[in-house]
């Protein structure tokens, strides 16, 4: 939710505010990003952040980290600014893919220098874009629709978007986006499957609450059913488009109990932990920490519809395959299934491949096994800097 706010904040006449902020690494590249384009962003108030827009411009270099949603957020409404506007990251970034929606920017009027699939390359507008209709193969990520959608109002002729190919992942995150997009002013046509049409007009400023990033909220729960135990995670939304939400039903498989007030979600664990058959398409960012919990289950499990994960900041397939394996356990990997047995584990170094969901899961399975180190905690800065101090807090409270 956030780097989709910031970029329709950018792209807004007039200015906007964002309650809540993440102040995380991948949020903290967005607004360095923008910053360089020569959006005015303050976020002295760690409540309260202000955006003034105003003409994008470089010339620019864009470091991307590893943050997908800048990557695949940003190109698009790049493409309006002007100047040269060069975009790179993490060396694990350069692996990332990017080459349906750098040819799709093409076809729509960018003029892009690259190699054509992925990072580095080169953006330089000319102020305007003429946009109208793509068609683009997005089954390996979600963001290619989205990041193209956000910056459809801005380009001549509006924007038609049609996916073709294989379901596309983590269709909640398109949602969220044309919600996001419909409260900022824009008009988004989604009524036909696999079709979006957006408008051309200029979006509004306006003030954003921002949700809690509900993902980052997994671990924390899935200690609860691991511990037998209880924790509460405040501010949980009644109504949400985060694939996050998906965590409610997903506990309650596991054999845990959920609670949902104006306190928040709560989560209890009943001291033992049944395996689950589970499509994750529509989630697949909860997948390491749900693997971590389903090899400490009593019974098998099957994790489906996540071969997307293959191009995230690492093969999350394969990383967890070969890491819980290295701690005794059972799984095996097809191209888009994980296969987990029951298995007695033990400790040792879980690797986390400078990736924050694999910190996480690797944390989870050192609550029920003895040790267990992370190979690096760090990457957790990507979406949540305060994850080391939450987990020992969590761990001292024992709730």
């Amino acid at each position: 939710m956030m780097a989709r706010a910031l970029i329709l904040t950018a792209a807004a006449v007039g200015a906007s505010s964002l309650a809540s902020p993440l102040r995380a690494r991948d949020t903290s590249l967005m607004v360095s990003a923008l910053q360089s384009l020569g959006t005015r962003i303050v976020t002295s108030d760690d409540a309260l952040w202000q955006v003034h827009p105003t003409a994008l411009r470089g010339p620019a270099d864009i470091d991307c980290g590893l943050a997908g949603t800048v990557m695949r957020f940003l190109p698009p409404l790049a493409a309006t600014a002007t100047g040269a506007i060069t975009f790179d990251g993490d060396p694990h970034a350069r692996s990332r893919p990017m080459g349906p929606m750098m040819k799709a920017l093409e076809e729509l009027g960018a003029t892009i220098d690259g190699n054509g699939s992925g990072l580095p390359f080169t953006i330089t507008g000319m102020g305007r874009l003429t946009g109208g209709e793509v068609t683009i193969d997005a089954s390996r990520s979600s963001q290619f629709i989205s990041g193209l959608l956000l910056a459809g109002p801005l380009y001549d002729r509006g924007l038609t978007v049609r996916h073709e190919g294989p379901p596309v992942p983590s269709a909640p995150h398109v949602r969220m986006t044309i919600d996001m997009m419909r409260a900022a002013g824009a008009v988004v046509d989604d009524s036909e499957r696999d079709v979006w049409r957006i408008e051309p007009g200029r979006l509004s400023g306006r003030a954003w609450h921002i949700e809690p990033d509900l993902s980052n909220a997994a671990p924390f729960l899935a200690a609860a059913l691991i511990t037998d135990g209880e924790t509460t995670v405040p501010g949980w939304p009644y109504d949400t488009s985060q694939p996050g939400d998906l965590l409610r039903d997903v506990l309650v498989e596991f054999g845990g109990r959920i609670d949902l007030s104006d306190g928040g979600m709560t989560a209890r664990g009943n001291g033992r932990i049944t395996g689950i058959d589970i499509d994750l398409s529509e989630a697949g960012e909860l997948t390491p920490v749900i693997a971590a919990v389903a090899a400490l289950a009593e019974t098998p499990s099957t994790l489906r519809g996540i071969g997307h994960l293959r191009g995230h900041e690492t093969d999350r397939l394969a990383a967890l395959t070969r890491e819980i394996n290295n701690l005794g356990g059972k799984v095996t990997e097809s191209e888009d299934v994980l296969r987990i047995r029951p298995a007695k584990l033990h400790g040792g170094v879980f690797n986390t491949y400078d990736d924050h969901r694999m910190a996480q899961a690797g944390a989870v399975l050192g609550l029920a096994v003895p040790g267990v180190e992370l190979s690096d905690v760090a990457c957790t800065s990507k979406t949540l800097p305060d994850f080391p101090h939450m987990w020992a807090a969590l761990l001292e409270t024992g709730s």
